[in-house]
């Protein structure tokens, strides 16, 4: 694609919203030292004018700057925004932002909205008090872009379907990319480790004091640097393991539901009843069924 400025301002339809995410608008810029910000103000609606002074928007947006400086502000906290800086801004929220005039700055934007990026809210997935990503300059970022900036200038039959799908697809990036940046030399080695670890005494009841030992770290710490990297406890990727065994075992019919209990040691099948139950959405008992049924 071409990297001449341009934004569109968009719109969708009852078909479009129904895939719980949408959007609204997209843009690149180039802003030059000491030029007006925003170029060609006049030209976008009045809720989007205010960007430096002042707006609440009722949609998102995800404004990534690849080149200058510059300052967000958001809420009542000030950021000094650098190279590979994605901004974040959540609907209801005020803000304004700025690139500085000595530098300017290159930035890449989308304005969404739907039930989609709501749910990651309400499950704090994304929150207004984590509003920037220092997360440098991404290839993979600039090519979801592109993709999207595609899909908008050309507007084809399906667009608004192909948009979101690119929009979630950033989300997703930038979320990674963060994860990835808090990780420290050596953590995922020693994730791996706990891992092969609970892996090779998956028929055993072991614990986090059992890890802790065999590691020879503190639990707090490893169970700290493994939900950082996995988004779960080891306890609960220990549990994990168990259930995808006990559904490999009954979807061969190798043994009964209390057999499984026991080799897997759940001292109580009961319990292991009810886990595999949450775990699933469907009781043992009945996943033996259907999957007598599908032979």
């Amino acid at each position: 694609m071409s990297k001449g400025n341009f934004f569109n301002y968009l719109t969708h339809s009852d078909e479009d919203r129904k895939w719980q995410i949408v959007c609204n608008d997209a843009g690149y810029t180039v802003i030059n030292p000491g030029s007006a910000y925003p170029p060609d103000k006049e030209k976008h609606p009045d809720k989007f004018k205010s960007v430096t002074t002042g707006r609440i928007l009722n949609e998102y947006q995800l404004i990534y700057i690849t080149q200058g400086q510059g300052v967000f502000y958001c809420g009542h906290k000030k950021h000094i925004i650098r190279p590979g800086t994605v901004m974040l801004i959540f609907p209801g929220v005020s803000h304004h932002y700025m690139p500085d005039k000595s530098t300017g700055w290159i930035e890449y934007w989308i304005g969404f909205s739907g039930d989609y990026p709501d749910r990651l809210r309400q499950e704090g997935v994304l929150s207004p008090s984590k509003s920037v990503y220092s997360i440098g300059y991404h290839d993979t970022l600039l090519y979801f872009f592109d993709k999207l900036f595609d899909q908008v200038r050309e507007q084809k039959p399906g667009y608004q379907i192909r948009s979101s799908s690119d929009t979630i697809s950033l989300l997703a990036e930038v979320i990674c990319l963060e994860k990835n940046r808090n990780i420290k030399s050596g953590d995922e080695e020693l994730v791996e480790r706990v891992k092969f670890l609970l892996e090779e005494n998956l028929y055993e009841n072991i614990d986090l004091d059992f890890v802790s030992g065999e590691i020879g770290l503190s639990k707090v710490r490893i169970q700290n640097i493994f939900r950082e990297y996995t988004g779960m406890t080891p306890y609960q990727f220990y549990l994990n393991l168990k259930i995808n065994k006990a559904k490999e075992w009954l979807d061969y019919g190798t043994y009964s539901v209390k057999e499984i209990s026991y080799r897997l040691s759940f001292k109580d099948p009961c319990y292991f009843s009810r886990l595999f139950t949450k775990k699933t959405g469907i009781s043992p008992s009945r996943w033996n069924i259907q999957v007598e049924k599908k032979g």
